[in-house]
């Protein structure tokens, strides 16, 4: 299972969130680039990044920070927020992203996950936030009555490469992730699931990677920061 160091990014600054609150944000790092060579440091295999400032604004935002880390992280990253249309998504994986992350336009646009997929194989995933089993978009302004699972299914068979599976409740709060309800849809779908939200120590992992289904990975964002996490140990610990 793949640990995932996230960096979210809010006005050039690597930062966390509370539940998804803009409001609520913590400045972990004015050097998002520092940031992601620390966790290449530990070991990481892979980076998970997020423009949040994108995700309300439905356009890139934070493309500085992230092209930054992409020319000094020699390993592979995914990004999300703000990527809606094809030209952003060939815009960035030209400019060496390995993964898309598509979230709003999931829904308000399947169509486009289901091209991008098909014209970028392995290079799009879908992100599926949710609140109570309920997906939520715009940067999990608006709620919606699509069940996650639903949506999940409805990209079976389209060359998705993962979904992000995220319970907003969980998110930034340090409460441990929502393990039964991710292992429900990495069951229910053959697309790889990998956890968000929640995840604060090496127990919530080893209790996500021994949850009776095949996650790909999870990330972790505050626990890493906060120092609940210690990344090193828990990917020496994820090998082993």
């Amino acid at each position: 299972m793949i640990l995932y160091p996230a960096i979210d990014l809010k006005d050039g600054n690597a930062v966390r969130l509370l539940r998804g609150n803009m409001d609520k944000s913590t400045v972990f790092n004015t050097d998002p680039a520092a940031q992601a060579m620390e966790f290449v440091a530990a070991g990481c295999d892979w980076l998970h990044l997020v423009d949040l400032n994108g995700a309300f604004e439905g356009a890139p935002v934070n493309a500085a920070p992230v092209e930054a880390i992409l020319a000094q992280a020699k390993v592979p990253a995914q990004l999300g927020g703000g990527i809606r249309d094809l030209a952003t998504i060939e815009r960035w994986l030209d400019k060496g992203l390995a993964r898309v992350i598509l979230g709003t336009v999931a829904v308000e646009n399947p169509a486009l996950v289901r091209e991008a997929a098909k014209t970028f194989p392995g290079q799009v995933a879908v992100g599926i936030d949710a609140r109570n089993g309920r997906v939520a978009t715009k940067g999990w302004a608006n709620e919606t009555d699509i069940h996650v699972t639903d949506l999940a299914r409805s990209f079976e068979d389209t060359g998705v490469a993962a979904i992000i599976y995220t319970d907003i409740n969980r998110d930034g709060a340090m409460q441990g992730p929502n393990v039964d309800a991710t292992a429900a849809l990495a069951n229910a779908v053959s697309i790889p699931v990998i956890a968000s939200g929640g995840v604060s120590s090496l127990t919530d992992l080893i209790a996500l990677r021994d949850c009776g289904a095949p996650l790909n990975g999870a990330i972790s964002g505050r626990a890493l920061y906060d120092g609940a996490l210690d990344l090193k140990h828990a990917l020496e610990a994820l090998h082993a």
